[in-house]
Formats: C-alpha cells, sequence, structure tokens
C-alpha cells in the first residue's frame, strides 16, 4: 500500500462523522421525548397509556450518567404533574427545574456521595403511596452512583472488592452479582420500596443483551442471580480468601438463608412495574450505518454484543478484516464494519488505559503494513477507564509513526498502558461526557 493511497486524515474526519451520528442517536433526551408523549391527562409510553389523572403524587428518580438529561426531559413531559425528583448530576451540574433535587456521585467506583445519593432516592421511593406514581429513570454507571452497603459491609471494602474485580477483567454480569448481593438497593429493592405505588421504569441499556436485571444493577427489576453465585464470583477470580471478612459474612449468612435474597421473578412487588427500554447499542450503530453508507461506505454491523478479553477480539477482528481485503479483487467502495458491546481488561501492568485504547493498540500491533484500515473503538459515555479520553483509532501510519518515535507498541501493551501510547503516537479519542452511555462503538475503515 501507498501512502498516498490511504488518507489517513480524510478517513479520521469521516469516523469523527459516524460517531457523532451514532451518540445523537442515543441522545436521553431526545430517547425520552420519542418514548414518551402527553395528550392532556394521559400519558402514553411507548404503547402504554397512563392516566395521570388517576394518581395523587408522580415522583421520578433518576440515576446513571444520563440522569439529569432524561429527568429535565421527562419533566417537561409532565410539566405540572410532576410532585418532586431526584436526578444524579456532575457535581458542577444543576437543573433549572427546582421540584428535582440534584445529587453528584461517583464513578466507576462509589464515594460517600453515593451512598448519600442512594438513601436520598430510597428515602423518596419510601414516600410513594398506593395512589402515586414513580418514574425511575435508569442509564449505565448507576451501580457506582447509587451504593447502599448492607451492614457491617462498608463503604472501602465495597470499594474495594469492586476495583479488584475490574481488574482481574470480571464481566458487567459478575460485576453486578456481587453489588446487588451487597446492596440495600439493588436487585429490585428500590421496587419494594416503593410498593405499593406503581412504578415506571424507562431505561437506557449499556449491557449486552439488554439485561434489565444488569443494567445499573436491576433496582427496581427482578433479579435471578443468588448469593452463592455472588460467592462464586469471588472465587472464580481468587479473591474469595482475601474478600473482608464482614463481605464474606454478608454472601454466606444470605446463602444460608438468614438474609433477605434479592427480589425474585413472580414477586408480588412487579404487577404494580412496568418497564420500557427507549435506548441501546444497536440504536446507536444503526444510526453509524446511515451515516456510512451516506458517506459512501458499503457498511455492515457485525454485532451489538462484543464481549470477551480485549485483546482477543482485536486479533479477531483484524484477521477477518485481512480475509475481506484479501478476497477484493477489483477496486470498488470502501467498507465501514461496526461493533459495539463491552469488552474487558485483564489488567496485569502499570500502564494506564481502559478496554477502548487497549483493543485499538492491540489491534495495531496486529496491523500489517500493507492492510488499508483505520480501526477505532471508544466508549460512548465519553469515559475509556480512569482516563481523559473516550478511546482511540489508528492507521498503519501510526504504527509507522510510533517507529519513528522509538515507541515499541507491544511492550506498551504488555504494561497495559495504551493511554501513553496513543498519547505520544497520536490518536486518543477526547470527547468530554457524553451524556448518554450505551456501551462501547468500533469502527473499521477498509479502503481498496
Amino acid at each position: 500500500m501507498r501512502e498516498k493511497d490511504f488518507d489517513s486524515a480524510r478517513m479520521s474526519r469521516q469516523a469523527v462523522s459516524i460517531f457523532r451520528a451514532a451518540l445523537a442517536e442515543v441522545d436521553p433526551e431526545c430517547l425520552i421525548r420519542k418514548a414518551v408523549r402527553r395528550r392532556g391527562r394521559r400519558l402514553f409510553v411507548q404503547r402504554k397509556t397512563i392516566d395521570l389523572g388517576s394518581f395523587e403524587n408522580i415522583f421520578l428518580v433518576a440515576f446513571g450518567k444520563a440522569a439529569p438529561y432524561m429527568a429535565k426531559s421527562l419533566s417537561q413531559v409532565l410539566g405540572g404533574r410532576l410532585s418532586r425528583g431526584i436526578a444524579i448530576c456532575r457535581p458542577d451540574q444543576s437543573l433549572s427545574d427546582n421540584r428535582i433535587l440534584c445529587l453528584p456521585a461517583s464513578h466507576p467506583l462509589p464515594d460517600r456521595k453515593s451512598v448519600k445519593a442512594a438513601q436520598e432516592i430510597l428515602g423518596l421511593a419510601k414516600k410513594a403511596g398506593h395512589k402515586d406514581l414513580v418514574f425511575v429513570l435508569i442509564s449505565g454507571g448507576g451501580s457506582a452512583q447509587a451504593c447502599l452497603p448492607q451492614s457491617p459491609v462498608t463503604l472501602a471494602e465495597k470499594r474495594w472488592v469492586t476495583k479488584e474485580l475490574l481488574k482481574a477483567g470480571a464481566g458487567i454480569a459478575e460485576l453486578n452479582t456481587l453489588r446487588k448481593h451487597m446492596s440495600a438497593i439493588k436487585g429490585g429493592r428500590l421496587a419494594e420500596a416503593a410498593f405499593p405505588a406503581k412504578v415506571v421504569n424507562l431505561v437506557i441499556s449499556d449491557v449486552i443483551g439488554n439485561d434489565l436485571e444488569n443494567i445499573a444493577s436491576g433496582p427496581s427489576y427482578w433479579d435471578s442471580s443468588t448469593y452463592e453465585d455472588a460467592i462464586g464470583v469471588l472465587k472464580k477470580y481468587g479473591l474469595w480468601g482475601k474478600a473482608p471478612r464482614s463481605l464474606r459474612e454478608v454472601l454466606l449468612s444470605g446463602a444460608a438463608g438468614k438474609r433477605p435474597e434479592t427480589l425474585k421473578r413472580g414477586n408480588l412487588v412487579f404487577k404494580n412495574v412496568s418497564t420500557f427500554l427507549i435506548g441501546d447499542n444497536h440504536q446507536a450503530l444503526k444510526a453509524a450505518a446511515r451515516k456510512a453508507s451516506g458517506l459512501g461506505f458499503h457498511t455492515a454491523i457485525l454485532t451489538a454484543s462484543d464481549s470477551g478479553e480485549a485483546r482477543m477480539a482485536a486479533r479477531g477482528y483484524i484477521s477477518l478484516l485481512e480475509k475481506i481485503a484479501h478476497s477484493r479483487k477489483s477496486p470498488q467502495k470502501p467498507f465501514c464494519l461496526l461493533a459495539g458491546g463491552e469488552l474487558t481488561v485483564r489488567v496485569k501492568g502499570k500502564g494506564r488505559g481502559g478496554r477502548n485504547t487497549e483493543f485499538v493498540l492491540a489491534a495495531l500491533t496486529e496491523l500489517g503494513n500493507e492492510l488499508p484500515l483505520l480501526v477505532a473503538s471508544l466508549g460512548s459515555d465519553g469515559v475509556d477507564g480512569a482516563t481523559d479520553a473516550a478511546g482511540a483509532w489508528a492507521t498503519p501510519a501510526t504504527a509507522a509513526r510510533a517507529r519513528q518515535l522509538g515507541l515499541d507498541a507491544k511492550k506498551y501493551l504488555r504494561n497495559n498502558d495504551s493511554y501513553n501510547f496513543f498519547k505520544k503516537a497520536g490518536g486518543l479519542i477526547i470527547t468530554g461526557p457524553t451524556r448518554t452511555n450505551v456501551m462501547d462503538l468500533r469502527l473499521f475503515l477498509l479502503s481498496l
């Protein structure tokens, strides 16, 4: 491949346009407006009609990275019928609606503000009576933002187990199994607190398969996992013997039936709960595909369910793209392949990065000089690990530039230092908070 035949700058601009289209499609305010409409006292939530006149009070609670925007949009729809609400916001953020209390909280590790937020949300839910309606607005990131450990587990101990499982590469379902069984608000317990009020969940999904049990650890949805499952997760990752005594006590007493389980399917509480999925990764990918087609690419969505270790996924994708490139015998339109999901990283080094930058760095180490490809991956929330980047992009030119700078990509990969590699070689994607969270988005632009 000759460098002049592959315009990295143009390709990167096209990648930006495609990502922007994807994120715009899952903007939380837009999603609420599409899913919820009002005509007088009647509220239409997708295909369900709710008679607002039959309720004395209408409350809302919102948590996750899209919380303030979902709350703002729903408040505008409800107008004067909204009695009171709570939304978790960034520390520098507020809402003009004085009926909605904005509370700050932390992510991905909970802090004292997360505990206060959970207490306030649970307290508001408990005030709802049988003639009241509670909207629960859920988006990714809510598990950390609303944190209320079961006694005697402490906040520090919950932070420890969360951090260790993230470092070990645990999947979100495994992590949330622990979270739910350490918590006084997750695993359906928020819905239990609101009972007998009617509860309407509006959900933006950040988990594979839109598993409602695991989005923000299912605070107002039933849970099929058990205390025994939680113990099994810790044992799988070699953490059971290292876990704090109080945590082991909670899990063992729960497994022995001495503590209430998370709420299960069929529980009377859920007769009063309706759940609506209003946004997900596949919606974002479809918008990206439309944009890419408009830019002249042959476009295909490979999957919205990427999972597993980032390095292995990168190897598989590069192998697939090489086969596609070698099978093309005459000039054709360029290809745009799209994928989504959430990969994991097993941290063994001392570097800095996240699953998206690690994926792109791993892809770069597999990428041959002759493959005219741009590969990019970003977190739809604008955050990749404990960094200011959303992800990264790379082409063969990135590898050439790294060699000129004396950067050994494989060495950086071994040290889990993908962020610093791209900071030096170029290619970091920095968006700032995007207002939404529908897992990760990947694109591959192949030009022959």
